[in-house]
């Protein structure tokens, strides 16, 4: 059957098709590797764009900016409610004063 056609079309063929296998293996290798990665960071990789979505919008990096004012009385909330110490109370205040 494969002997009436010429030796380098054979030959092309050939490593055609080990391309293939290679390109094969090596995207099935990736795809086990992301969802092994999303699943030890504790996301579904079915749902992964959504999570990873909510995430960034709960995060700092989206969150409105609060004013000098509003920091320093989450601060004296906290300290009012003994959360944290007087010490930690005027490091972290005077960081928020620094930082402005």
């Amino acid at each position: 059957m494969f002997s009436d056609l010429p030796t380098p079309f054979l030959i092309l063929f050939c490593v055609a098709l080990v391309f293939i296998g290679i390109v094969f293996v090596v995207t099935i290798l990736g795809i086990v590797k992301g969802r092994r990665t999303l699943l030890d960071a504790g996301i579904d990789p079915f749902t992964a764009q959504a999570q990873l979505a909510g995430k960034l919008l709960n995060s700092e990096v989206l969150a409105p900016h609060k004013s000098l004012e509003e920091r320093l009385r989450e601060l004296d909330d906290l300290h009012t409610r003994g959360v944290i110490s007087e010490a930690e109370h005027a490091t972290a205040r005077a960081k928020v004063l620094a930082d402005g």
